[in-house]
């Protein structure tokens, strides 16, 4: 790290003498947190040597297990990597009772290089793979969450839970103001906390069903801070939560009969003058985004294991779900995975809506640059732009169970030539995740999870 990175650690010290502690963490494959609390005066060596992890905390499945297969716990003796402060995001965690700070880590490997299974090297390797192309992502992570009721989460049996008001919300009832009124007293201590966080966030929306909601982060000129800023609203949606007496999930598909949450990523591509490479109206495309899309199209079934990384993931896609069944483009059209905006031409960009609200946000991100780069790389042309209600003019052809996915990523070439390494330990974790998944069920369960998915 380098003395102003040392710096900042000192200003933000000296302007909150009354921090207690720093929650210092990595986002594992599967976009856990792990890490350690450290106290104030553990900060600035930190951000000069670094802190220890072991190795294996980046072998873990969802629940903490480790995937030997991956290579990364017994082969090493399980052995420590410096983890080094993430600059820029050394920030505040306002739900805390206790004054506390935050701070991403990101792993590397004893000689210096970064370690192939930190997800943010993988982000950070397509992004560098664009700029050799001359062009700088611009990108935004929109999030939906489900509020649920503590107590039923606690037994298995998720409901909505009642507003302080004591109104439990039941119906469908899209962008409903009076949701927003009721729930009003935990989504103003997002927006406070989002401002003392430095996150972009913004426009607050009542989703399609009873306590889903969605708050929009603006775009960033830095797609990692944009993949960062979903890390912090992620934690800070949840810990504020549990400050309320509530639980908030990210999970895709909470409810069977309900609508799914997604993590839509809005990009577009700027030259060296941050002139928008997009910019345009209506279906008239300027070359970067035909390409775009051409390549999003093209590996977009081969990149499903790392849209949708769970089980329950593949419960969002059914048809008229606003999840998408198929590769397609169109202009201001929800009933396809890739929507063009139709806003001012200076503003135009792409909206891909695929991956599930459980995407760990910097591998989602990643394949979808690395789709983007490929399709400038090969100047691969997009399909014809569908009108109308893409559900009823298209067949199904992405994966439609997690198994499928895994095996399809898997022996895909795009994967392993643009996400290497790090693409093989992720989907070994998701193996072993898929395997014990289906030893620990019922057959009973896997006939319903077979017949409904």
């Amino acid at each position: 790290m380098t003395r102003a990175h040392e710096k900042e650690a000192a200003e933000f010290l000296a302007a909150y003498p009354e921090t207690v502690q720093i929650q210092a963490y990595l986002t594992d494959p599967s976009g856990v947190a792990r890490g350690k609390v450290l106290r104030p005066e553990e900060l600035k060596t930190a951000y000069r040597d670094g802190r220890p992890l072991p190795c294996s905390i980046l072998s873990l499945d969802m629940l903490g297990v480790d995937v030997l297969e991956t290579g990364l716990v017994w082969e090493e003796g399980d052995s420590d990597r410096p983890c080094l402060p993430v600059a820029g995001t050394l920030t505040h965690a306002p739900w805390h009772d206790v004054p506390t700070a935050q701070l991403i880590l990101t792993s590397y490997e004893r000689d210096g290089t970064p370690t192939p299974a930190d997800p943010r090297h993988a982000l950070a390797r397509t992004v560098a793979a664009l700029e050799k192309l001359g062009v700088k992502p611009v990108v935004a992570i929109e999030l939906e969450f489900y509020l649920v009721d503590r107590n039923a989460a606690a037994a298995g049996r998720l409901k909505p839970p009642a507003a302080p008001n004591g109104f439990a919300p039941a119906h469908h009832q899209a962008y409903l103001m009076q949701d927003l009124e009721d729930f009003s007293p935990f989504l103003n201590d997002v927006f406070d906390g989002a401002k003392k966080m430095g996150l972009p966030a913004r426009t607050l929306i009542s989703e399609y069903s009873p306590g889903q909601f969605e708050i929009v982060l603006e775009h960033r000129t830095d797609a990692m801070r944009a993949a960062d800023d979903a890390i912090l609203y992620k934690r800070l949606v949840k810990g504020m939560a549990e400050r309320h007496g509530l639980t908030a999930t990210f999970m895709a598909k909470p409810y069977a009969d309900l609508s799914g949450s997604g993590m839509h990523v809005h990009v577009s591509l700027a030259d060296d003058t941050n002139e928008n490479l997009f910019a345009g109206n209506g279906a008239d495309l300027t070359p970067h985004l035909a390409h775009a899309i051409g390549g999003l199209e093209a590996t977009m079934g081969e990149s499903m294991a790392f849209f949708a990384p769970n089980a329950n993931s593949y419960r969002r896609f059914r048809p008229n779900s606003y999840a998408p069944l198929a590769p397609a483009w169109a202009v201001d059209n929800r009933s396809v995975p890739l929507r063009v905006t139709s806003g001012r031409p200076e503003t135009r960009h792409l909206e891909h809506r695929v991956c599930g609200a459980d995407a760990n946000p910097y591998v989602a991100l990643a394949a979808v640059l690395a789709g983007i780069a490929v399709g400038l790389e090969k100047k691969i042309a997009p399909s014809a732009p569908v009108t109308g209600d893409g559900y009823g003019k298209m067949k199904a052809t992405l994966p439609a169970n997690w198994w499928k996915a895994i095996e399809t990523s898997r022996n895909s070439a795009f994967i392993n030539e643009r996400l290497g390494e790090f693409a093989n330990i992720f989907l070994t974790i998701k193996e072993a995740e898929c395997d014990r998944f289906f030893a620990a069920i019922s057959s009973t369960d896997i006939e319903w999870y077979l017949r409904n998915v």
